[in-house]
């Protein structure tokens, strides 16, 4: 691994431990693992509908998603995006709904030395502040809000 990649793998986990610590909800996992294909996800995570203007709203809070910290996004209307992960203009039309979906829940999946943190899990987590303990970064609901708005992004 170069030394800019675990910099940032450094700074990413420090940041979802320190600021965001999150987990899967078993309830949440179980489903997600019945449900998935391949490459993704498929089914809805708890049957939730997304809401792409909710999910906009919360890929772009600093308090909520945190996406706009690593990831430009589209509209450029968030001041100081970031840069050190991709672009997510485009995605929706690189990537479906169950790939969305995955990346989300277990980003790893799809790249085992991403630094972007599972939003939906709770356990296996160093360095969790104890205020944020087995609470999620993001709900199901909020996790297929934003799975709808990337899915806008063509």
């Amino acid at each position: 691994m170069s030394p800019a990649a675990s910099t940032l793998r450094r700074f990413c986990g420090a940041l979802a431990a320190i600021s965001i610590a999150g987990g899967v909800p078993a309830a949440i996992l179980t489903f997600a693992v019945g449900a998935s294909a391949a490459d993704g996800f498929e089914a809805p995570l708890e049957g939730a509908r997304g809401d792409p203007a909710r999910g906009r709203e919360i890929a772009a809070s600093r308090q909520t998603g945190l996406c706009v910290l690593c990831h430009a996004l589209p509209a450029g209307d968030a001041r100081f995006q970031g840069n050190l992960a991709p672009d997510l203009a485009g995605v929706g039309s690189r990537l479906g709904a169950a790939q969305l979906r995955q990346r989300l829940v277990d980003p790893a999946r799809s790249n085992p030395d991403t630094v972007m943190p599972a939003y939906t899990r709770t356990e296996g987590l160093p360095r969790v502040a104890q205020a944020q303990a087995g609470r999620p970064i993001l709900s199901a609901q909020q996790v297929e809000d934003v799975v709808s708005w990337l899915e806008t992004l063509k």
